[in-house]
């Protein structure tokens, strides 16, 4: 798939075991897993979810438009496979839903490592697969779609690393480099087998075994060496020599709909909040753009952050930085143009400390940025209506904002 640079946290799709609709994205890709079925004893019957479904540049549920105010907790499948953990994850969802957020982004993936889903390759752990039933249980009972990732891009949870060192001890592997994932044909048929090879290969593969679901190309965002933006919308020169190609990637008729990362901490180190600030806005404008004139898709941005590791962080910083973007998706999906949907990186539940990073929050411990979080949930549910999953908590929430 793609090479992501700097806050590169790419994922895969996985297509081994009982996963049930949801949204799902990966660094290489990801399924849109929108629905579930109705196999879990532990709860009552409940409406089915219906898929997500593409047309043009937005993303359809249920016959209207649907836009996604979202977050990530990469954590929940871990979690799921110890039973004292397991509240954590009802906590989570449970949060997200009464703050009217509708999608989570979560790791579906965990290869060779501590609570490893895939312990060799081809070899799973049945009881991970088990603690994946249950997020994807937790999250159909409180309304709440997955984007699933299925590969990372760096080293946490195994990933294409991983996947390397595997053809490397077996003496397979071409070379050592974690590049090789890309082009080595061992390593490629071992992932190939975990989905059951790259952008155009595997998504084309994924959707042979799944016409339900829409897939997704992790990417960080940047334009090309052959894109007249590269030097005008790209953080730096370096941003068009990683490997990755925004529009190039995207464009790939198997890939439903385009992923972007707004990271300016990462990308710059020198410059002040406020032209942090205004280069997030060309950022986001500059992809939505190019949703609507160019790739013909829906545009999400999967993951956006700002890091308290600034010299002189202050929360409300932070702030100004979520409502920036929440602004600018409000606008977009106002004038019904291809910003699909934003996912917060990341939410956490109380006393998470080893598991959070630099960007990580408890929302509800800041109220200011617990009602700029759940004011665009009110906005996009006055532009696309209340979903049936909202309903027991959005009308209470938005009528205070009022």
């Amino acid at each position: 798939m793609v090479v992501k640079s700097s806050r590169q946290r790419q994922r895969m799709v996985s297509g081994n075991g009982l996963f049930y609709p949801i949204i799902g994205f990966a660094s290489c890709f990801a399924f849109m897993y929108l629905s579930f079925g109705d196999l879990w004893p532990n709860y009552p019957r409940e409406p089915q979810l219906s898929f997500v479904q593409r047309n043009g540049t937005h993303f359809i549920l249920d016959g209207r438009v649907f836009y996604i105010n979202g977050w990530n907790s990469y954590w929940l499948m871990d979690h799921a496979v110890d039973e004292y953990r397991r509240p954590r994850i009802r906590a989570m969802l449970q949060a997200g839903a009464k703050m009217g957020l509708t999608v989570c982004r979560t790791w579906a993936f965990n290869d060779g490592v501590y609570n490893a889903l895939q312990i060799s390759p081809g070899q799973y752990d049945e009881r991970v697969f088990k603690a994946l039933d249950h997020v994807i249980a937790e999250a159909r009972h409180h309304g709440v779609r997955l984007l699933l990732s299925l590969v990372n891009n760096l080293q946490a949870y195994g990933g294409k690393t991983q996947y390397v060192k595997w053809a490397w001890e077996e003496g397979i592997g071409l070379s050592s480099s974690n590049d090789s994932f890309f082009f080595d044909p061992s390593i490629r048929h071992y992932f190939k087998n975990h989905v059951k090879d790259w952008i155009e290969e595997m998504s084309t593969y994924v959707k042979s075994i799944d016409k339900n679901h829409l897939v997704t190309v992790g990417l960080e965002g940047f334009y090309g060496p052959k894109s007249p933006k590269r030097l005008t919308v790209n953080p730096g020169e370096w941003a068009a020599e990683l490997g990755s190609d925004f529009i190039r990637n995207s464009k790939i008729s198997t890939i439903d709909f385009a992923s972007v990362h707004i990271y300016p901490d990462h990308w710059f180190h020198d410059q002040e909040l406020e032209e942090k600030l205004k280069y997030v806005s060309k950022w986001m404008v500059s992809h939505i753009e190019d949703g609507d004139r160019e790739l013909k898709k829906p545009v999400t941005f999967t993951e956006f952050g700002l890091s308290n590791l600034n010299k002189g962080f202050k929360p409300s910083q932070r702030d100004q930085f979520y409502k920036i973007i929440y602004d600018i998706m409000y606008k977009s999906s106002k004038r019904k143009k291809s910003g699909a949907g934003s996912f917060v990186w990341q939410f956490l539940v109380g006393e998470m400390e080893k598991y959070n990073d630099d960007f990580g929050i408890v929302p509800w411990e800041r109220p200011a940025t617990y009602q700029i979080i759940t004011e665009h949930s009110c906005r996009l549910a006055a532009i696309q209506g209340v979903l049936p999953s909202q309903k027991d908590h959005l009308k209470e929430l938005c009528l205070r904002r009022q």
